[in-house]
């Protein structure tokens, strides 16, 4: 069954390629918005947070802040809508997925360069 749907995936998903890029790192995420009739290009930029899944299932959610709050946004990789991604700055950080990352503020909310 599972070959089946792989098969199947292979086939009619459009792959996109995109750089690299893990936990920690700073990307701009650049996708299209339909409103109507119109269609535009917005773009995203933040800290990766996590990187989930494998293959064409693969998500990545990012956050940056947004004056004093706080803002996430899941990105599935094989979105239709999706233009580019941009790697702006390589983060280190120890774990893959960096959760704890929500609840800095200030300077303790700064990630070393690689």
């Amino acid at each position: 069954m599972e070959s089946l749907v792989n098969q199947v995936n292979e086939k009619l998903i459009k792959k996109n390629e995109f750089p690299s890029f893990s936990a920690g790192d700073t990307i701009t995420v650049y996708y299209e918005i339909r409103e109507g009739d119109k269609v535009r290009t917005q773009f995203f930029k933040g800290v990766v947070i996590q990187v989930k899944g494998r293959g064409q299932s693969k998500t990545f959610t990012i956050r940056k802040m947004s004056g004093t709050i706080g803002v996430e946004r899941i990105f599935p990789v094989n979105m239709p809508g999706l233009k580019k991604i941009e790697v702006n700055k390589g983060g280190k950080v120890k774990q893959s997925r960096i959760y704890y990352f929500r609840e800095l503020t200030g300077k303790k909310a700064r990630i070393k360069e690689r």
